[in-house]
């Protein structure tokens, strides 16, 4: 029982802290986030110091944008299927692990001078591969 009335306060902590830390996104950022996309709901925020990062879904797809303290689109990233991937990001991935390798989430960014990268999470770290599906860099999330 104590266990379970521990779990609920922390659920209702981390919900009131959620809540507190969306109350805190500048006005500009919201603001360009609703401009941009009129039709989203239940928008999760995260700080990625110095900027922000609004979570949601769209057309059925899990997309993320971050956005500057004033509301510039620094990037998004939209949730795709490994099939959406090209044929060269998989014989990269075979290469470098075998063929048992796992990818876990697959992403299609666009940077704000338009660059587009595909991103394969494999074993804790993000693999990013330029528009053509050669590799650029591998980083920790």
């Amino acid at each position: 029982m104590k266990k379970l009335i521990l779990g609920g306060l922390i659920a209702i902590g981390t919900m009131i802290s959620s809540s507190s830390f969306a109350q805190s996104i500048p006005a500009m950022v919201k603001a360009s986030l609703t401009k941009t996309y009129p039709t989203v709901k239940n928008v999760h925020w995260d700080k990625e110091s110095p900027n922000y990062e609004a979570g949601f879904k769209l057309d059925g797809k899990e997309m993320s944008i971050l956005m500057d303290s004033k509301g510039s689109i620094l990037e998004t990233e939209t949730a795709i299927s490994n099939k959406e991937l090209p044929a060269s990001v998989f014989s990269y991935l075979k290469t470098k692990f075998g063929a048992a390798y796992k990818i876990s989430e697959t992403a299609f960014i666009v940077k704000a001078d338009g660059t587009k990268i595909y991103e394969a999470e494999v074993k804790g770290l993000d693999y990013m591969f330029d528009n053509s599906g050669k590799f650029i860099k591998a980083q920790k999330d």
